[in-house]
């Protein structure tokens, strides 16, 4: 709105300026014109009198010029009068007009007889004075140009508002700001353009959700099974692949594998729709199970047989697991005229802990599976490999306990890694929590964060890797370092902590740009509404926003414009042998045509080998990490 002041202030001085002179030669003229009949008018009076006295001359020759004369030159405010004929003054007259500089007229009235007359008048303008009627129209004058002046001023600042709204609108959307823009439409004018700015930047919109459902439709195609709308084998693959380091778990969980007999002999005694049913009411029931552990995996192996991956969960949690998906298979109505009833599910299970190798971990997962069909009815079995590792023998009150003395004692520190651009400069690091136990032992992630969850301590954790940070970022040596945070859905949805960081990062606000805070794909998609405003509220402070582990679900991603994510992380998964694997190509470059025009930067998270890194370039993708370019190094 400069711009429109700007040019308004400078249109109404010129209309002022303009006013003005006008008004100048206005009064200039007039002035000029009434000095000029004022002496005019006194001109004509001294020539009426000459006039008088010439034709007294010639036809009265007595002159009586006393009887007449006084009361005239009375009446002309006549400050001195001389009537002379060859030096012989014949009439003098004395005023009582007192006057400086007196206008003096001598005129010679009959050349013959030598008459003259000589006559002093005041000036025209010596007694005269302004009145107030005169005052009052002069200022009545003077208010109704101001008046004029400033009713222009306000309509032409109306009128230009219009058009600085417009050209506002179009600065937004010159800046990628399409929302911004869509939601204040306002009232600029000419209106015919507003409109079509709006029905634009609707279509707009409307094009980016469908950009959204391409991309949605694509990974589907890839990653879903046609009929279950559940992963398919190679998005099984694809995740155990982002479980495993050079193929061996990165974490400790089990897998199931699920298998529904004689559903071949069903499909040709009922027909598609009594399998296509079967299978739906069975993966609702398992996905209703597994909505409460977060990071399980779902997927259809063959035609008959289904993979559920559970990381983080004990052994007994693991047999307590698979007790409910069995019961929940058991539940489901089996069509009428299946013989073996009682023996139609089948459930394999094997433990494994951070090491164990994935296809060795498949290999025991069927052997289980076997195991649970040789027993002749519906039931489950886990593959025994012998002693579990103490570390996941501790029970929740063991682990409490540890954490909340780790807490007090501020046993949690800071480890890093570098996110790399493609100029091989480092962009900024990731920070990553680890704990160290009563010995000085590092305690991984993988084994505390899930029991943080479990006993609602990761609000308390996560407040302390930031206040860790912020002091950090206070020292000359990190002097204008970047670091991005994690935060998880309870930390995020904690009141508490949401007032402690708003307080916390206006404290800070000069350390802010140097702060990104990173939140995973799958909480924004399932909470969008209710973290939304919390999101909103980090970035109005100044600080970045990260969404990280995209891809690892088949969701949308229009939520990266709605929330207003600066950046994007791929997950291992996708990045994952991505030169060998064209389908996860396809997905990034689909991912990263959407984001066109936008000022999202994209990076990847796993990258081990030079292949890896090289293809995601190709594609596209500015940044990345992983043990490609560097382990996580603890923080001093």
């Amino acid at each position: 709105m400069k711009f429109t002041r700007m040019l308004t202030t400078k249109l109404t001085s010129f209309w002022l300026m303009s006013l003005a002179a006008i008004a100048f030669v206005f009064l200039l003229c007039a002035m000029m014109s009434f000095v000029q009949l004022t002496y005019k008018f006194q001109q004509q009076k001294v020539a009426e009198l000459e006039t008088l006295l010439i034709e007294h001359y010639h036809t009265q020759p007595d002159w009586e010029l006393e009887s007449w004369l006084p009361p005239m030159l009375l009446a002309f405010n006549a400050v001195e009068f001389r009537l002379t004929m060859k030096s012989e003054v014949l009439f003098a007259y004395q005023g009582n007009v007192q006057t400086q500089n007196p206008m003096v007229y001598t005129h010679l009235l009959d050349p013959q007889s030598g008459l003259s007359m000589t006559l002093s008048l005041p000036q025209p303008f010596d007694h005269y004075s302004i009145s107030w009627y005169e005052l009052l129209i002069l200022g009545v004058g003077l208010l109704a140009v101001i008046a004029l002046v400033r009713f222009g001023h306000i309509w032409l600042s109306q009128q230009l508002d219009g058009i600085e709204e417009l050209a506002q609108r179009s600065r937004l959307i010159l800046q990628g700001k399409h929302e911004q823009a869509l939601a204040t439409p306002g009232n600029g004018k000419p209106r015919l353009i507003n409109r079509a700015l709006t029905k634009l930047l609707e279509e707009l919109q409307d094009a980016h959700k469908e950009r959204g459902r391409f991309d949605k439709f694509i990974r589907s195609n890839t990653f879903l099974d046609a009929q279950t709308r559940i992963g398919n084998r190679l998005f099984l693959n694809n995740r155990l692949d982002a479980l495993s380091h050079d193929q061996g778990m990165v974490a400790h969980g089990v897998i199931y594998l699920l298998e529904m007999d004689d559903l071949d002999f069903i499909q040709q005694a009922k027909g598609e729709g009594a399998v296509k049913d079967l299978l739906h009411a069975t993966v609702n029931g398992i996905n209703s199970i597994l909505q409460s552990l977060p990071n399980s995996i779902f997927a259809r192996r063959t035609h008959n047989q289904f993979a559920i991956v559970v990381p983080h969960v004990s052994l007994i949690e693991a047999d307590q697991l698979a007790s409910k998906l069995l019961k929940v298979c058991l539940s489901q109505p089996l069509p009428d005229g299946v013989d073996n009833r009682d023996n139609f599910y089948h459930l394999g299970c094997a433990y494994f802990t951070a090491g164990d190798n994935v296809n060795q971990l498949l290999d025991e997962a069927d052997m289980a599976l076997r195991a649970a069909q040789l027993q002749g009815n519906s039931n489950w079995f886990m593959y025994d490999k012998g002693a579990i590792d103490e570390e996941f023998a501790k029970g929740s009150v063991r682990w409490r306990s540890f954490l909340e003395n780790a807490l007090v004692q501020r046993r949690f520190y800071p480890f890093s890694q570098p996110i790399m651009d493609s100029d091989g400069v480092e962009h900024h690091k990731e920070i990553f929590t680890r704990a160290r136990d009563n010995q000085g032992a590092l305690v991984r992630a993988t084994l505390f964060i899930p029991m943080a969850n479990k006993c609602g301590l990761m609000p308390q954790i996560e407040r302390q890797m930031i206040e860790r940070v912020l002091v950090l970022l206070g020292q000359e040596q990190h002097k204008g370092q970047v670091y991005s945070v994690n935060l998880s859905l309870d930390t995020l949805m904690s009141r508490a902590f949401t007032h402690w960081l708003k307080t916390t990062l206006l404290e800070y606000r000069h350390l802010t740009p140097q702060l990104i805070f990173e939140v995973s794909e799958d909480i924004v998609v399932q909470h969008q509404d209710k973290l939304q405003p919390k999101l909103d509220m980090i970035s109005k402070m100044g600080a970045r926003l990260c969404v990280d582990h995209v891809g690892q679900q088949v969701v949308g991603t229009y939520y990266i414009r709605e929330c207003h994510f600066d950046m994007i992380k791929l997950h291992r998964s996708i990045v994952r042998h991505i030169h060998l694997r064209p389908e996860n190509q396809l997905f990034i470059r689909s991912l990263i045509g959407g984001l066109y025009r936008t000022e999202v930067l994209v990076s990847a998270e796993g990258v081990e080998v030079f292949e890896e890194w090289q293809t995601l370039q190709i594609l596209g993708v500015g940044m990345a990490q992983g043990m490609y370019f560097s382990d996580p190094v603890e923080l001093q």
